[in-house]
């Protein structure tokens, strides 16, 4: 094995052989292309079926007859350094194998892959799991996740998404942990230390990809792909943090964002991609582009062409082109013209080679096999785990009555077309899902031995009657189906669609009460939906073991716990809506003349940090010390009710005054404790006066001043804990 030490003198001595042309194939991520039996290109083909001209089953019939060209030509002369898509054991070895035995340097390749939340194993969502509050779950998933992805042959993971998400129409607000700075940042870096290993050259490690930098979750609109135009304050406060966290975590690639910020392209944006990223947070791993980004940026209006796109991301500090083949067709005549200097091309190249030799695999290229990839995919102990993160993601938002738990003995309805439909489980970005592999509620249900019944989608009205007129509590599974989040998938309005609400009043309409499981890759405006049912389950996309989880949760086997990471808006209109607000110099109110709608209420409906539980928590004690290194918090939580269960204790301040206005609350720290019923534990928080400065006008870093109100509670509405004067 080659010793760390040792990989810049190995990088120089491959580059010195190097000619122009291979330094600039390493920096070529190529994705396989579609051919077959149809007669536009594969994107085309995909718009087609989008926009409705064709059928998705036309489109799987086509797709059928389609073979997928590897340009293993291009791969022979040196020309592709990376491949991008490619998910299997046996297709990765047959590359790696003419990669190392057929090139005239034998340099291996590097294969990334898509792995948001999990590979065969699917777990919940990213904006599910960052629910249960939890770092070592996040950690476990995502090494669950680095263990099925390289015995599959995948060496990088286009994964963690930290981008900062404070507007629910944003479709992409899925795959990250909502709308709080610190909870970004430890979501992402968890990430990191799963995907990654303690050693990344380990056989069932994979180098984790930050994304998407920056501020890719601030578009204008809510829009996907839409322009970000803020100030570099609030980005340094509120945007960048997570990306540090990440890089901190020893995070061996980033992503910089399709958007631009402030006028500039992240894909060509040097001071983003160089000043910040390398020269500030000391970061020496390879950039790469978003599919297709380098090429967009003509489309942006930042350059004329291709080449001039290539020319201003390479000097800005772009190491790999996934997929827009800017590099390889225009790089070698930049440089021999000299507009872009050889050492850049170097450097770029180094960049990816030290990735190379981290991962190992110019000692063993071949880091898997068919046996292994058959051997770890959707092992028993992994649906394991993503059962325990579904349930844990699952945030109950209304228990009138107690009408959960489910008693054994009561007779249940189901309805909903989502009660029965394995594939929309596994929601956005789930790449390597199977619809055979997850279990539906109505597997659920049926595998319980309850008394229950499931009236379907094209049952008619005295069918559902009937159904409702013969049971004691109606259960409906509604929400969006997973293509109506995730990329591309930005909403105007993000309520239940008519159909769905049609089902719900019609059952609210008999009488009985009426529980709501909610689908979603998003949060939803729901308030008629919130009146007329009497608990509502907030299930998100769980992954392989949806059903199951549910049942667990809705039969009382496990207390949820789960905590919103997002605002629940009462209407689509107040998007952006987050709790980490500023006030204004008319804070909404009553009166008149203050910040409001007219047509909306001042406050959501679903709090950041707001979740029930079966049991009920009382805070008492709540005290603040200011101590030489920072300040102290207690507080003593108590299990008042008759179940055990966990409670997730959140830490909030609100700095008074500053040079610049605050924001009114900002999460500082968070715990997850266990309680028995009855028990008593005293928590703890310590709030480092470092972390209380930010920046003031002149972008100056300064620290925190005057009082500072500490709140500590279950949600973020928590109540005032003390006061410190700084």
């Amino acid at each position: 094995m080659i010793m760390k030490r040792d990989y810049e003198s190995r990088i120089q001595k491959l580059l010195s052989r190097m000619t122009i042309e291979e330094k600039i194939g390493q920096l070529q991520q190529c994705g396989p292309s579609l051919v077959g039996a149809f007669d536009v290109s594969f994107e085309e083909l995909l718009n087609m079926m989008f926009d409705g001209r064709i059928s998705q089953e036309e489109f799987g019939r086509l797709m059928s007859t389609a073979e997928q060209d590897y340009h293993e030509e291009d791969l022979r002369a040196g020309r592709i350094g990376s491949y991008n898509g490619v998910g299997d054991a046996a297709t990765a070895n047959r590359l790696q194998k003419i990669a190392v035995e057929e090139t005239r340097l034998g340099i291996p390749l590097l294969f990334g892959y898509d792995v948001i939340h999990g590979f065969r194993t699917v777990m919940p969502i990213p904006l599910a799991e960052s629910c249960a509050w939890e770092p070592e779950l996040w950690e476990k998933t995502g090494r669950i996740a680095a263990k099925e992805a390289t015995a599959a042959g995948i060496h990088m993971t286009f994964a963690p998404m930290v981008d900062v998400a404070r507007d629910a129409r944003w479709g992409r607000i899925s795959e990250g942990a909502g709308e709080d700075v610190l909870l970004n940042g430890a979501y992402g870096a968890a990430k990191v230390r799963g995907f990654q290993s303690d050693d990344l050259s380990r056989e069932n490690a994979m180098a984790a990809c930050v994304k998407h930098f920056a501020a890719y979750g601030a578009g204008e609109a809510g829009r996907d792909y839409n322009r970000v135009d803020m100030s570099l304050q609030r980005l340094w406060e509120e945007y960048l943090p997570p990306y540090k966290a990440c890089v901190d975590a020893g995070a061996r690639a980033v992503m910089p964002a399709f958007n631009d910020i402030n006028g500039l392209p992240c894909s060509v944006n040097r001071w983003l991609l160089r000043d910040i990223l390398r020269e500030k947070w000391g970061f020496n791993g390879m950039v790469i582009s978003d599919a297709n980004a380098i090429a967009e940026c003509v489309n942006h209006g930042i350059a004329a062409d291709r080449k001039e796109a290539a020319r201003q991301a390479i000097l800005a500090g772009m190491d790999m082109d996934m997929t827009s083949n800017s590099y390889i067709e225009c790089l070698q005549e930049l440089v021999e013209s000299g507009e872009v200097p050889e050492y850049v091309l170097d450097e770029a190249a180094g960049d990816v080679l030290r990735l190379k030799f981290e991962l190992g695999l110019f000692d063993h290229p071949y880091r898997t096999t068919a046996d292994r990839e058959q051997n770890t995919l959707l092992r028993p102990e992994y649906r394991a785990v993503a059962r325990e993160a579904a349930i844990k993601s699952t945030v109950l938002l209304k228990n009138d009555n107690n009408i959960l738990p489910l008693k054994r003995e009561t007779r249940v309805a189901l309805f909903g077309a989502l009660a029965a439909d394995k594939g929309q489980m596994t929601g956005a970005w789930a790449v390597g899902a199977k619809a055979e592999d997850c279990v539906s509620m109505v597997e659920a249900f049926a595998a319980r031995g309850l008394c229950w019944r499931y009236c379907g989608p094209d049952a008619d009205e005295a069918a559902l009657q009937a159904a409702a007129e013969t049971s004691d509590v109606l259960v409906a599974a509604v929400g969006e189906m997973k293509e109506e989040s995730g990329e591309a998938a930005s909403r105007a309005d993000i309520t239940v669609n008519a159909e769905q609400m049609t089902l719900i009043r019609k059952l609210a309409s008999t009488g009985k009460p009426v529980i709501v499981v909610l689908f979603n890759g998003r949060p939803l405006a729901i308030p008629e939906l919130h009146e007329l049912a009497a608990a509502v389950v907030e299930a998100w996309h769980p992954g392989v073991e949806a059903g199951n989880a549910i049942l667990d949760i809705l039969c009382g086997d496990v207390n949820p716990s789960g905590k919103l990471t997002a605002t629940f808006p009462a209407a689509t209109g107040q998007c952006p809506m987050y709790y980490a607000h500023i006030n204004t110099g008319r804070p909404g109110g009553k009166s008149k003349f203050t910040s409001k709608y007219l047509d909306a209420p001042i406050e959501p409906l679903y709090p950041f940090g707001y979740g029930l539980s079966y049991t009920t928590y009382a805070y008492t004690g709540r005290k603040v010390e200011k101590r030489e290194d920072g300040i102290h918090v207690f507080v003593s939580v108590t299990n008042t009710g008759g179940r055990d269960g966990e409670e997730i204790v959140q830490c909030y301040i609100q700095q008074m005054t500053g040079r610049r206005v605050r924001p009114v609350r900002q999460l500082k720290d968070f715990t997850k404790i266990s309680l028995k019923a009855g028990e008593t534990k005293m928590v703890t928080f310590v709030i480092p006066y470092a972390g209380l400065s930010y920046y003031d006008w002149e972008m100056k870093e300064v620290p925190g001043e005057g009082i500072v109100k500490i709140y500590v509670g279950g949600d973020s509405q928590a109540e005032l804990a003390g006061q410190a004067a700084l």
